[in-house]
């Protein structure tokens, strides 16, 4: 039998896709994820319920964006039948590309025609509902003397407030670059390029200096770059993290600027879409204050306000953090889309550090405050996730804000994917999950086949095949 130089690491991944664009740049993470298609379940855990999700949650939440009127702002939008912006938020536009990304994560590993035919459909529908110079936002374009009162009056006015235009942005880039590793298709990513174009032709330093009021758009714009190489997208995402702050509020993290921050505060999403942003560009372009700010903001945050089980955002009064140590059990919010974002957060400060600490925080937040946000039917859903009961608590079967129920359908099918990564002929091992993975190291190929009752049995069997 041939041997392999190959070093097993037991560490307690983000790895949502392998891109296959050459960079020119001689930065990125140290150590690289083993993409979730290369990582197949099969235990008693994650398993069904990665299928449950398959085959019920995507299309249920289809049918949802479908029947509260999300898809209908995109016809109205593309001038298919008339109306008015018939849903409560200016972000709802999102709720379409994440299913959109989280079905493309699917259809990588399994193929289904219906589901794709739906994709397609929706794609389409988008893509009619584009301006002329790319912009996409289906309020302002259904009714551009009355938009949604958050939206402001012209274009990117509140952007750094409410408006979500470049939040619904980067969630786009994010499905589009999903979508084109999925399928090879263009449709969605020449829709991405388009509004990201716009979007650079009309900010930047010496053009419109505004941050956007809810981050994402800098996670999107990476992904842009990776798959197309064009720099100006990596550039733009840098310019929105530095122009944040100082003196615009703690909700929205721009009470300084991103490098002088040293604590986590308001709103918990924003923020840890930001600290994941900052590593992701940090990685990019070797830029060491972005980690070192990161790096202060974890350790405020593991250490004086970390649920027990991995949540994050103690108050609801602003969807956030509340002081150091101010953790109550009753009234706690850890909202599903942050624990989401934490461990998108701590992946990534895995893939800088290589340190067991972070994958377990992730593995916490995975089992508990990110898996509670769904039911086992997958079809109802918990926005916050408090620790003590209330009386008749339960979950909903959807939101009018239903950013939790979205996030999820595009998070897990990615979840194979945060098990194993490699560092030259390193491999490290994140989670223990039953199941089987290719791998691919400096060594050469290496199969794993994991076999184990975690989280019942901590009984772990690891075999390893070059």
């Amino acid at each position: 039998m041939r041997t392999l130089p190959v070093t097993i690491l037991f560490t307690s991944l983000w790895c949502t896709q392998s891109l296959a664009q050459s960079l020119d740049s001689d930065h990125d993470y140290p150590i690289h994820p083993v993409p979730f298609t290369q990582v197949h379940f099969d235990d008693a855990f994650w398993a069904p319920r990665l299928e449950q999700h398959r085959t019920h949650t995507l299309p249920y939440t289809m049918s949802q964006c479908d029947s509260t009127g999300r898809v209908k702002n995109f016809e109205i939008a593309a001038g298919e039948m008339e109306g008015a912006f018939c849903t409560a938020y200016p972000f709802d536009d999102s709720d379409l590309y994440k299913i959109i990304e989280g079905a493309s994560y699917s259809l990588q590993v399994h193929s289904d025609s219906v589901l794709e035919q739906k994709v397609d459909q929706w794609i389409s529908l988008i893509g009619e509902a584009q301006e002329a110079d790319g912009y996409l936002y289906t309020t302002r374009t259904i009714d551009p003397d009355h938009p949604h009162a958050w939206a402001g009056a012209r274009r990117w006015e509140k952007t750094d407030d409410l408006s979500h235009e470049l939040y619904n942005a980067g969630h786009l880039f994010e499905a589009a670059a999903a979508h084109y590793q999925a399928t090879g298709k263009r449709s969605l990513l020449d829709i991405a390029i388009r509004f990201a174009d716009l979007i650079d032709h009309d900010f930047g330093w010496g053009k419109l200096e505004k941050c956007p009021g809810h981050q994402v758009i800098e996670i999107g714009l990476a992904k842009l770059y990776r798959i197309t190489g064009e720099k100006r997208y990596l550039d733009l995402a840098k310019f929105f993290l530095d122009v944040r702050g100082p003196n615009q509020g703690e909700y929205s993290q721009a009470h300084l600027k991103v490098i002088d921050q040293t604590e986590a505060v308001g709103h918990a999403v924003r923020a840890a879409y930001m600290y994941s942003g900052m590593a992701d560009i940090a990685a990019l372009t070797g830029n060491q204050d972005y980690i070192h700010a990161i790096d202060k903001i974890w350790e405020d945050v593991v250490s004086k306000k970390l649920y027990i089980t991995g949540g994050i955002g103690a108050t609801g009064a602003w969807e956030g953090f509340g002081p150091a140590y101010a953790l109550p059990n009753y009234s706690a919010y850890c909202e599903t889309c942050a624990s989401i974002a934490n461990v998108f957060w701590n992946y990534r400060l895995f893939l800088l550090h290589g340190e067991a600490k972070y994958m377990d925080v992730l593995e916490r937040t995975l089992y508990n405050a990110a898996n509670s946000g769904m039911s086992l039917e997958g079809d109802r859903f918990f926005y916050a996730n408090p620790l003590e009961a209330r009386k008749n608590q339960q979950r909903s079967p959807w939101f009018s804000c239903a950013c939790c129920p979205s996030n999820i359908a595009r998070f897990f099918p990615s979840i194979p994917g945060y098990q194993y990564a490699v560092r030259d002929n390193q491999v490290y091992v994140n989670l223990f999950i039953g199941g089987q993975a290719s791998l691919h190291t400096t060594a050469g190929n290496v199969e794993l086949t994991m076999q184990t009752k975690y989280p019942w049995d901590g009984q772990i069997e690891l075999t390893v095949l070059p």
